[in-house]
């Protein structure tokens, strides 16, 4: 990595046209690129490439529902960058998805697949809708139109989609249904996250979780800190909180709290996960769970633990909330979960976070695996996806610490300037056409 402090970049406020709402994911992720941008010595030319999107797509979506109204529903895909292979990245529904948060998911993307040394750049999309409201039909039937309207940009050398919030392996098969019926024959590596009967990979709908888990297992060693004598904290409690809990309480942590949207519970003694998610099964949520005691939501991030792993959505830790957080250990399990005002009252106090493009990078490293899988049509064993997942994903740990050693910066600018300086000399590597 080349770093010239001396070369000055503008502000990325007259570069890419920045908003001044620090909560905002977009505007968060290009803050974190600016700072990388300086420390690399960026120009303003490459900075621009870098904080803009290569291609954005936005198509308004009509579904026919089961009463035999119609509602139309706007969805998103943004492809942030291909420099160094075919786009990849989630497809979210929820009544919050907007262009900027694709944006910045898509951004963020880039930079772990690139941190993880996969050879994808960063992809996102979204549609904007409650997919609790809608029934199961309805739901393939927006799926699928979705799909037919973004198949000029997607493919498995173009742009692989993979599940998010709101979607599954389900809705994985419906969209490589959909694609393969327009190609005409079938083509399983269009998308990854799929059902294993169809074409998916053992071990991928549990990767995030074990990824997340082998970073912050790593991370209390590295404070100096005996996991089997810590306490954690978790909010979100789907696919990779749960998972993340489940994982953290066999490795011996005590895991004391554990919220979603709806409520957070706590006890001292530590949660039996086991029968949490047996009641958050039956009732939608982990409020009302007979063996703890209720929490407000928003106090679960401020509990005196040794680990709080943020597991849901983006920007909950905030500068309204940052200096009451008393965890010792940081562990983005979702995506931006820490703005930028939060990220420097942290540096502050002392207080470790290991940023998300590497804690939660294992469901793409698993999903390289299944398109690998896919495009060979050779498929592996759970106990070799596992074992290829963990050793990626502590070398890449180890690797962003000594790195961390030798620039002196913390975790997150770190890992996030190594990422942008390789995606910028693939970049120039292939040089501008015409």
């Amino acid at each position: 990595m080349t770093i010239d402090a001396s070369t000055s970049i503008r502000s990325s406020h007259e570069s890419v046209g920045l908003g001044t709402d620090q909560d905002n994911p977009l505007t968060n992720a290009r803050s974190q690129l600016e700072a990388a941008a300086r420390t690399l010595g960026f120009d303003h030319g490459m900075h621009q490439i870098l904080a803009n999107p290569r291609r954005e797509m936005i198509v308004q979506i009509p579904l026919r529902l089961d009463n035999g109204g119609v509602e139309v529903f706007t969805g998103y895909r943004v492809q942030h960058n291909f420099s160094r292979g075919p786009a990849k990245g989630g497809l979210r529904y929820s009544p919050h998805v907007s262009l900027d948060e694709v944006r910045a998911l898509a951004m963020w993307m880039t930079w772990k697949c690139t941190l993880l040394d996969v050879p994808y750049g960063g992809a996102k999309g979204g549609i904007t809708i409650d997919p609790r409201q809608y029934s199961r039909g309805e739901l393939e039937r927006l799926t699928r139109r979705y799909t037919s309207e973004i198949l000029p940009i997607i493919g498995p050398e173009r742009d692989i989609p993979a599940p998010d919030i709101g979607t599954d392996e389900h809705t994985m098969a419906w969209m490589m249904d959909t694609f393969s019926v327009a190609s005409g024959y079938t083509v399983p590596a269009v998308v990854t996250g799929k059902p294993v009967s169809v074409g998916g990979s053992l071990g991928r709908s549990s990767s995030t979780s074990k990824g997340v888990v082998h970073i912050a297992l790593a991370a209390l060693e590295h404070k100096g800190l005996n996991p089997a004598r810590c306490t954690a904290a978790i909010q979100g409690f789907g696919k990779v909180g749960a998972g993340a809990a489940e994982l953290l309480a066999k490795a011996g942590v005590r895991v004391v709290a554990v919220g979603d949207q709806y409520g957070a519970v706590y006890s001292s003694k530590g949660l039996n996960i086991r029968h949490l998610a047996e009641h958050a099964g039956r009732t939608g949520s982990v409020a009302g769970f007979a063996e703890a005691e209720p929490v407000p939501s928003e106090a679960l991030l401020e509990l005196n633990v040794d680990l709080l792993v943020p597991a849901a959505v983006e920007g909950v830790l905030n500068r309204m909330n940052a200096r009451k957080v008393q965890a010792k250990v940081i562990v983005e399990g979702a995506n931006g979960p820490t703005t930028a005002d939060a990220d420097a009252i942290f540096q502050e106090a002392g207080t470790l976070v290991v940023p998300d493009i590497l804690a939660n990078a294992g469901g793409v490293i698993v999903s390289y695996f299944e398109w690998v899988q896919g495009n060979q049509a050779y498929w592996w064993t759970e106990a070799e996806v596992d074992e290829r997942l963990e050793h990626r994903m502590l070398a890449a740990w180890h690797n962003l610490l000594e790195t961390q050693r030798k620039l002196g910066l913390t975790l997150r600018e770190t890992a996030t300037a190594t990422a942008v300086d390789k995606v910028a000399k693939a970049h120039k590597i292939r040089g501008l056409y015409p």
